[in-house]
């Protein structure tokens, strides 16, 4: 596990925010994630039409919502805990705006699509906070986003889980995958060391972190590596 460091501020053209594990100046991508990053988008802003090819995008809302609308005929509203999945494979377009005339923010992955499959055809899916699974721990309430009994499904093995703490919880990445972990909010540790809303860590290869403290809301993910090159061309992965 890596040390704690806190995500790094990004600012989109027409003003968006967000906290971004990655890519950064210190850290590209992590096999197969390609960007992470929590958004913020305020009522007059939001991400008009733009395309999009070569990989996988979940969205997973954390407060407010927001109008997905694209070129295969989808339009749907994601609100607070919701999910959604776009293969954008050969390539499509879509747009992210905030609905319901209030500010929305949430967590976005891209997903590597392995290079044989650069080019399946464009789907779309989502899932509504009720349909995601959930299951209490002795030490956390965790959501399944991606991975078992999640409707949403991906080209690629991913675990995608959000654990809500109350006390000590400990995430394992299967051997061989590489994953990354970041505090949504609260205060807490990661193997000891403080961690909290804003900071991220990252694990190669597998392993085990052992997170602690009530309140604490953490997003961790992993991922089966394609042993393949990424390469990043503005809002296309080829």
């Amino acid at each position: 596990m890596s040390d704690p460091r806190a995500a790094e501020r990004v600012v989109h053209p027409g003003g968006m925010n967000a906290s971004r594990v990655m890519p950064t100046g210190a850290r590209d991508h992590l096999d197969p994630f390609v960007v992470f990053e929590r958004f913020y988008i305020e009522p007059h802003q939001g991400f008009d039409t733009h395309p999009h090819r070569g990989f996988e995008i979940i969205s997973y809302m954390l407060e407010g919502a927001m109008a997905h609308a694209d070129s295969m005929g989808h339009e749907s509203v994601a609100r607070e805990g919701d999910a959604m999945r776009v293969t954008t494979g050969s390539g499509m377009r879509h747009s992210e705006m905030p609905d319901e005339g209030a500010a929305c923010n949430g967590l976005q992955l891209w997903v590597n699509l392995p290079r044989d499959e650069k080019t399946v055809e464009p789907s779309y899916e989502d899932a509504s906070a009720e349909e995601l699974p959930v299951r209490e721990t002795d030490g956390a309430t965790v959501t399944t986003v991606v991975g078992e009994g999640s409707p949403l499904s991906l080209h690629t093995p991913v675990s995608y889980e959000v654990a809500a703490l109350s006390g000590a919880w400990t995430w394992s990445v299967p051997e061989g995958w590489n994953g990354f972990a970041y505090g949504i909010d609260g205060e807490g540790t990661a193997d000891g060391e403080a961690f909290g809303g804003g900071d991220f860590i990252d694990v190669e290869g597998g392993g085990e972190t052992a997170f602690d403290g009530e309140g604490l809301r953490v997003a961790c993910i992993a991922g089966r590596p394609h042993g393949e090159p990424i390469r990043q061309r503005g809002p296309f992965v080829e």
